[in-house]
C-alpha cells in the first residue's frame, strides 16, 4: 500500500557549507513519499504523457499554457497514483496553487515543468533513485533508542556534490539530531559502504513538514566530498549511535504506525532533491501511567449498555505494559470487575440501570483511579446524544500516522459514535482518495459510523478551509480546491455532482471561513472550537451574517488521533475539540439528518450533557414569534458547573 506523507511547497531555499563556509542558492526542491512497497516495473510513458514531457523540455512552461499543462500533470499524477506509484507530495498542492489563485509566481511555474520531468524519471526507473529501508522497533515512546536506516544506490551513480539530506518531520517531537557531540543525546552518524568515497557534513535549509514549517530551518547534509557512489553502494544512517557514549535518540512521545524519518537523495551537485521511501517506523506505547472511561451519554433504564476502560500512558497512548485488575463504579454501586491482563481497553457489558438519575462512572485499581463522563438514565429517552469528531488528518496530509490508525483511534481508543477522516484536498490523490472511501465501509458497523469527508483547503482571501462530509461513500467525487479554487465554486461543484441532502460543509476558524457568505442547504453547522482554540466569536460571526446555523467542535488532530488527545503545548492551545448529535438513533442517515436539523452542540473535548428548549422547541428548531419565550435547559458535566452563559442576539 502507498501513503504520501508532506512536505511545506516547493520552493527556493538555501544550503550552507559548514565545512567550506560557502552558500550555495537551492533553485528546486523534488518531494517524493510514501509507504515502501514492491518497487513498481518500469512503465513506458503514454503518448499524451510523453507529448507533456517534450512540450516542457522544449519550452519553460508560462502564462500563456501553464493551465493546460498543469491541467494534464493532474491528469498524470492521479493515473500513476493509481497504478502504485510514488507521489511528489507537494505536486498535488502546487497544482492547487496553480489553478485556484490567479496570476502564479515565476517559480510556480518552474514547478510545472519540473514535476513533470520528475514524473517521467521514476515512471520510466522506478530504481532512479534508489531505496532505502530500516531497522528496528517497535520503539517505546519516550525512550532512547537507536534506529537504522539504510540507502541504497540505485541506478544514479552519485558523484562530489550529491549525496543524502536527513531531514526531520515538524509533527513528531523527537528533537533536533546532532552530529558534534557522540557523548549527548540524538547523536547521528552516516557511514559508506564504498572505501573510495569521503563524506563531508554540510547542512540544508529546509522548510515545510520535513523542517522549519514556520520557516527554514538547517538539516543534516552528507555530500560526496570525493570519489562516486556506484549503483548498490550503501549509506548507513544511525539515529542515536551510542558507540561514544550517547543514550541514543529520544523517540518521539506519539505512539504512531508510521513515525517518519525522511531522507532525501541529491544525484549530483544540483539542487534538486528527490525523497526516498518514507519507512514504516513504528511507535508503542510506554508503561502505564493513568486511566480514563467512555461511557454512552443517555441510555434508557433497565437496557444494557457498554463502558470503556482505556489504560494509557503519561502520553495519552495505549499503554503496554501490564494491565491491573479494574473495579468499575458508578456512583457507589460497583457494577463491574475486571482480571488484570495484557490489553490496554477493556469493554465492560452492563446489564442495565433500573433508576433513572445521573451516574458518574469511577474506575481504580493498581494504585491507579479514574473517570469518565456522566451517563443519564431515563425512562424513555426522546434523544440520545452521540458523539464525534468530523475533522481529523493522518499522514495523508502535513500529519503522521496511516488512515487506517486514525479509524482504530476513533473506533477503539475514543470510543466515538461517528467520525470523518477529512484529509486536506491539497495533498490527496486519487488513490488516497480511494482510500477513504474504502476505510468507510470496512470500519463502519451498528456501534460506528464513518463518514467520508475531506477538507476543502484555500486561503481565506478565496473562501477558507471548510470540511465537506458525504451521507454515504459509494461514487463520491470530491470537488477540489485544484479545480475549485472559490467557495462559490465549491458550492456550485457540489450541487452539480452530489444531491443537496446528501453532503454537509462545515467552515472553521482556524484558518476560517468566509462567514458572509454561506450556502443554506449545504451549510447547516460552523466548527467552533478545535485543538487550536475555542472560537466563539466565529459562530457569532453567521449569525450576525444572518445565516441560519447550528455548531459543533472537532480536534483538527494530525496526529491519526480523532476525538481524545493530549495537548500538544509548542503549537495547540486546548486538547480537544468534540460534536455532540442529538437524534433517536445511532444510525447513518438520523445522524446526518441531525445535522442537517442543527441538532448539534460543541465542547472542548468534554462529554458533557447538554439540553434545551424555547417554548417546548428543542434545539435547532425554528419557531413562530412569541412575546413570551421559556427557555429550559438541562447541562450534567464533569465537573461543577461555574458558570453558564445565555446570548441574544449577539
Amino acid at each position: 500500500m502507498k501513503l504520501t506523507s508532506t512536505m511545506e511547497s516547493i520552493h527556493r531555499n538555501q544550503r550552507t557549507s559548514k565545512l567550506k563556509g560557502k552558500s550555495v542558492q537551492v533553485l528546486l526542491l523534488l518531494i517524493l513519499c510514501a509507504i515502501p512497497s514492491t518497487t513498481l516495473a518500469a512503465k513506458e510513458l503514454s503518448p499524451e504523457q510523453q507529448s507533456l514531457l517534450d512540450a516542457v523540455n522544449a519550452k519553460p512552461t508560462d502564462r500563456s499554457d501553464y493551465k493546460e499543462r498543469t491541467l494534464g500533470l493532474w491528469k498524470w499524477v492521479n493515473e500513476y497514483a493509481l497504478d502504485g506509484g510514488y507521489v511528489p507530495v507537494n505536486l498535488t498542492q502546487s497544482v492547487s496553487r496553480m489553478l485556484a489563485y490567479p496570476a502564479p509566481a515565476p517559480r510556480q511555474l518552474g514547478l510545472i515543468d519540473h514535476y513533470i520531468r520528475e514524473l517521467g524519471l521514476v515512471q520510466s526507473d522506478p530504481n532512479a533513485i534508489g531505496q532505502i529501508t530500516a531497522e528496528g522497533g517497535p520503539f517505546v515512546a519516550g525512550q532512547y533508542v537507536t534506529l537504522i536506516q539504510t540507502y541504497t544506490v540505485g541506478t544514479n551513480p552519485i558523484g562530489p556534490g550529491g549525496g543524502i539530506v536527513i531531514a526531520r518531520h515538524f509533527m513528531p517531537n523527537i528533537g533536533g539530531y546532532q552530529l558534534e557531540n557522540p557523548t549527548e543525546p540524538n547523536y547521528l552518524t552516516v557511514t559508506s559502504s564504498n572505501p573510495d568515497v569521503e563524506l563531508m557534513q554540510d547542512s540544508y535549509r529546509m522548510s515545510g513538514m520535513h523542517g522549519g514549517f514556520r520557516g527554514a530551518l538547517p538539516v543534516p547534509f552528507f555530500r560526496v566530498k570525493t570519489g562516486t557512489l556506484q549503483t548498490g553502494d550503501t549509506l548507513t544512517i544511525t539515529y542515536g549511535d551510542t558507540s561514544q557514549g550517547s543514550p541514543g535518540l529520544r523517540m518521539t512521545d506519539i505512539a504512531c504506525d508510521l513515525t517518519p524519518f525522511p531522507v532525501y537523495v541529491a544525484l549530483d551537485e544540483t539542487p534538486a532533491l528527490y525523497s526516498l521511501p518514507q519507512q514504516p517506523v513504528e511507535v508503542i506505547g510506554a508503561e502505564i501511567a493513568g486511566v480514563h472511561v467512555f461511557a454512552p451519554s443517555i441510555v434508557k433504564a433497565g437496557e444494557p449498555f457498554e463502558v470503556s476502560i482505556r489504560a494509557q500512558d503519561r502520553y495519552y497512548n495505549r499503554a503496554t505494559s501490564a494491565i491491573p485488575a479494574w473495579t468499575l463504579h458508578l456512583n457507589e454501586r460497583l457494577v463491574a470487575t475486571v482480571a488484570a491482563s495484557n490489553d490496554p481497553i477493556a469493554v465492560v457489558q452492563i446489564d442495565g440501570l433500573p433508576e433513572p438519575g445521573v451516574y458518574w462512572p469511577k474506575v481504580a485499581g493498581g494504585g491507579l483511579e479514574g473517570s469518565g463522563n456522566p451517563i443519564l438514565v431515563e425512562e424513555e429517552p426522546a434523544r440520545y446524544i452521540y458523539w464525534g469528531d468530523t475533522h481529523g488528518h493522518s499522514g495523508f496530509a502535513e500529519g503522521i500516522g496511516s488512515p487506517q490508525r486514525l479509524m482504530r483511534w476513533a473506533k477503539e481508543d475514543a470510543r466515538l459514535d461517528f467520525v470523518s477522516h477529512s484529509e486536506h484536498d491539497i495533498w490527496m490523490d486519487d488513490y488516497e482518495w480511494n482510500v477513504l472511501i474504502e476505510n468507510v465501509e470496512k470500519y463502519s458497523d451498528d456501534s460506528f459510523i464513518a463518514y467520508l469527508g475531506y477538507e476543502w483547503t484555500i486561503q481565506n482571501t478565496q473562501g477558507g478551509h471548510h470540511n465537506v462530509l458525504f451521507r454515504t461513500a459509494e461514487g463520491r467525487e470530491r470537488v477540489p480546491a485544484q479545480t475549485h479554487g472559490t467557495l462559490s465554486k465549491l458550492y456550485q461543484g457540489l450541487r452539480r455532482k452530489h444531491e443537496l441532502r446528501d453532503v454537509i460543509v462545515i467552515p472553521h476558524a482556524h484558518q476560517p471561513g468566509d462567514y458572509r457568505q454561506s450556502d443554506p442547504q449545504l451549510e447547516p453547522i460552523v466548527e467552533i472550537a478545535s485543538m487550536h482554540g475555542t472560537f466563539e466569536w466565529f459562530g457569532q460571526m453567521y449569525l450576525r451574517n444572518g445565516h441560519r446555523v447550528g455548531f459543533t467542535a472537532a480536534t483538527d488532530n494530525h496526529l491519526a488521533q480523532p476525538g481524545y488527545s493530549s495537548i500538544r503545548g509548542s503549537s495547540l492551545s486546548q486538547a480537544n475539540g468534540l460534536g455532540a448529535i442529538l437524534a433517536k438513533a445511532k444510525t447513518r442517515d438520523q445522524l446526518f439528518d441531525a445535522m442537517k436539523d442543527l441538532a448539534t452542540y460543541a465542547t472542548t473535548g468534554e462529554r458533557m450533557i447538554l439540553d434545551f428548549s424555547l417554548n417546548g422547541a428543542q434545539m435547532g428548531q425554528r419557531i413562530p414569534f412569541a412575546e413570551e419565550r421559556t427557555l429550559q435547559g438541562r447541562v450534567i458535566g464533569n465537573a461543577p458547573i461555574d458558570e453558564i452563559t445565555i446570548f441574544k442576539n449577539g
